[in-house]
Parts: structure tokens; C-alpha cells; sequence
């Protein structure tokens, strides 16, 4: 977390450096994704969903940005 995250940035409050963790956290529990489980996010490892080796390259590749464009989640969106 500090090497990925906290050394990016200066806290100007408590405040400010909880959302920071806040945001991270989310990020890496949410859309990243971990190699230990196969390249899989985590919420897709609970569900137990297979991995997925060949998309389909349909519809155009959107970035979700989370803390100013430090971390980024790319995806494809619905055709």
C-alpha cells in the first residue's frame, strides 16, 4: 500500500489520508486483479467464476480512474 499508494501524495489532514486508504482499499478488493487466483478479482473468485481466457472484442474499452488517475480499471462496455 505504501509503495503503490501512500508515496504519491501528501496528506493534508487525517481526514484527507483516510479517504486516500478508503479509495485504495476499494480499488484492490474490488477491481484488481490478483495473481494468485488466476488473474481473477477477488469478488469474481468468491462467486467461483471460471477464468476467463478469450473475450470476446466487442464494444469500446473504457478506464475507470480512482485517485486522480493513479490506479486504473480498464473494461469494456456493453456493445
Amino acid at each position: 500500500m505504501k509503495r503503490e499508494c501512500l508515496n504519491h501524495f501528501f496528506y493534508s489532514s487525517l481526514g484527507h489520508l483516510e479517504h486516500i486508504l478508503a479509495q485504495f482499499a476499494r480499488f484492490y478488493n474490488t477491481y484488481r486483479p490478483h495473481q494468485s487466483l488466476g488473474n481473477r478479482t477477488l469478488p469474481e473468485a468468491a462467486a467461483d467464476q471460471p477464468e476467463t481466457v478469450h473475450l470476446k472484442r466487442v464494444g469500446r474499452v473504457r478506464c475507470r480512474r480512482f485517485l486522480g488517475g493513479l490506479l486504473r480499471h480498464y473494461y469494456r462496455a456493453a456493445a
